[in-house]
């Protein structure tokens, strides 16, 4: 039977309380497998997993409740090997990777912040800072409203305006948080998003990062930012040597 893998962690982690389930219908039984120093949280993997709420929730209580107990290197949903040989054996080969991410990681978290404009707010921003701009909304209103192609280009020049302030308004948002992160990740770029982007957080100082986002958001009120987290560190368990596809190291773990 093939093998789910939540995540790797040390050997010495502390072990998960008895009865600890995780995907499927029923939910299987988690088990650790052991190679040398290190350790794989892992189930028996269902049939036909897909992506239900029920399962992405158990995948991610796996993860709270071990890395509740210490540093573990989160896998992405769905991180299928062929069986636990395969597993332990891709814990034997990139051993070393896997040590210097656990140590790199220990005593952090994640937070993902998401960003996008208030219309509202956007245009009337760039409507103050472009003179030309309000030129031509101007000669716009004198003529009753403007001609169609007068309306056309007032619309694309704010479209223009608005869309150069993407850019500027993401960098600003990075800058007001990164100095309370140890790392900062890109995301994928998705639609209605200026900007997405992971930060890697000690626990310790997380209170500090949180409120740097808030400043932030009080200082950019065109911005609607939101924040998730705390999360495991999946933007941050970088890919190393490559391995035999299929193997549960092959799906590195990524900003969800």
């Amino acid at each position: 039977m093939s093998t789910y893998v939540y995540g790797i962690t040390s050997a010495a982690h502390p072990a998960l309380p008895e009865g600890t389930t995780g995907v499927g219908e029923p939910p299987r039984p988690v088990r650790v497998l052991t190679a040398g120093d290190l350790a794989a949280v892992v189930s028996d993997a269902p049939e036909g997993l897909r992506p239900k709420r029920k399962d992405l929730l158990a995948h991610q209580n796996v993860l709270s409740e071990a890395g509740a107990a210490g540093c573990v290197l989160p896998m992405r949903f769905g991180s299928v090997a062929p069986d636990d040989d395969a597993v332990t054996g891709v814990l034997t080969e990139r051993a070393e990777h896997y040590a210097e991410r656990l140590r790199a990681l220990d005593g952090k978290v994640e937070y993902n912040i998401k960003a996008s404009h208030v219309e509202d707010a956007v245009l009337h921003r760039v409507m103050s800072e472009n003179p030309e701009i309000r030129a031509q909304a101007e000669a716009n209103r004198q003529a009753g409203g403007g001609s169609y192609e007068d309306k056309i280009k007032l619309g694309e020049m704010v479209a223009t305006a608005v869309k150069a302030r993407e850019a500027d308004d993401a960098a600003q948002v990075i800058r007001a948080v990164e100095a309370q992160a140890a790392a900062v990740s890109q995301g994928p770029e998705s639609t209605g998003w200026l900007l997405n982007a992971s930060f890697l957080v000690d626990r310790d100082t997380a209170a500090r990062f949180l409120e740097a986002a808030e400043q932030a958001r009080q200082d950019l009120p065109h911005l609607e930012l939101r924040v998730n987290g705390p999360l495991p560190p999946y933007s941050f368990v970088e890919p190393g040597p490559a391995e035999p596809a299929g193997t549960a190291a092959g799906a590195d773990a990524g900003a969800e």
